[in-house]
């Protein structure tokens, strides 16, 4: 199971923070359980072949699909770009950003992944993935490249986590994210200053649960369990909701009851980061060992695409020797 640290396109300017993301992100995989033995954790600049597979995908997609994908929208919006303006026309997009969608395919189609673990919010990046596949497949009369499909998580609520600020989705931007790297205070602060019912002024007022960032997050991590340790007099997360909706339920008391409930998830992930922060030439040696599997395994695939394209010139035998014969002739 290959695992990619990706690069963020629009780091190009500020290489010292694309090399600390990458360790970050490193630490926060090992962290929540990856093990090296069984996924193969790279770096992507540290694969070339992934770059030529994208480049060779960029013939396949038109720039009018590239502007319909919805992610890639999601993110222009959220960056305050629509290409309507002047000042977006002089701000510009970075081709890496805009062609995103071609790199995450190769990304994935290297290792003809048959399933992608991810968010709802990444279903149209799988869609653009197989639209790819089936291009490749088709123009070239071949079954080299799989098409993948997405596995979202069961609960519901895991698939698209709200901000903090109850925006559409965490963002490091807008700053309304729970870093797994964040110790029990800084997560307390952040949960305490969380987007609930605007509507819920006092106590006994009733409150709405939709919408509502506090319980979308009990939502996604509440067990059964949970309250019999830390809110004992609620059998159940449905017992709270309709204690909060008829009123009567303070927002501050759910919001300690979410604290502690991700303290419980979030310490053994801070115990093992913590043990990996204290090797971190361990962490780049697990890395290095990665991007040279990942090398081998992108290196066959693109042996097999070139063969599908008839462009592997040097190992056509055939070829060459009908040229010979040609030009002897």
């Amino acid at each position: 199971m290959p695992t990619t640290l990706r690069k963020y396109t629009d780091n190009a300017d500020n290489p010292e923070k694309v090399r600390q993301n990458i360790i970050e992100v490193a630490l926060d995989y090992l962290s929540c359980g990856l093990d090296p033995e069984k996924v193969t954790l790279f770096i992507q600049s540290q694969v070339p072949q992934l770059h030529e597979m994208t480049q060779f995908f960029s013939n396949l997609v038109t720039v009018q699909r590239l502007q319909r994908n919805p992610t890639v929208k999601a993110e222009m919006a959220l960056r305050g770009f629509n290409g309507e303006t002047e000042n977006d026309n002089q701000r510009g997009l970075p081709v890496g950003f805009f062609t995103y969608p071609i790199s995450q395919a190769a990304d994935i189609c290297f290792c003809k992944a048959t399933t992608v673990p991810a968010g709802e919010d990444q279903e149209p990046m799988l869609e653009q993935c197989r639209e790819i596949v089936r291009s490749f497949n088709g123009i070239y009369n071949c079954d080299v490249l799989v098409e993948p499909e997405i596995l979202l998580p069961s609960n519901q609520a895991c698939r698209r986590l709200p901000g903090t600020d109850g925006k559409a989705k965490m963002s490091k931007s807008l700053g309304n994210c729970i870093y797994l790297s964040d110790d029990a205070k800084t997560m307390e602060q952040k949960v305490k200053g969380m987007f609930t019912d605007p509507g819920h002024l006092r106590v006994e007022d009733p409150g709405k649960v939709e919408g509502n960032t506090v319980f979308t997050y009990l939502d996604a991590f509440c067990e059964e369990g949970d309250f019999e340790r830390f809110l004992p007099e609620y059998a159940n997360l449905d017992e709270l909701k309709d204690h909060y909706r008829r009123g009567g339920l303070g927002d501050m008391k759910c919001k300690k009851f979410l604290i502690n409930v991700l303290n419980d998830r979030l310490e053994p992930i801070r115990a093992r980061r913590h043990t990996y922060e204290q090797d971190i030439p361990g962490v780049y040696e697990i890395l290095r060992k990665g991007s040279e599997a990942a090398r081998e395994v992108a290196a066959q695939t693109l042996y097999e695409m070139k063969q599908a394209m008839q462009i592997n010139y040097f190992d056509d035998e055939n070829l060459i020797a009908e040229q010979a014969a040609k030009y002897r002739g």
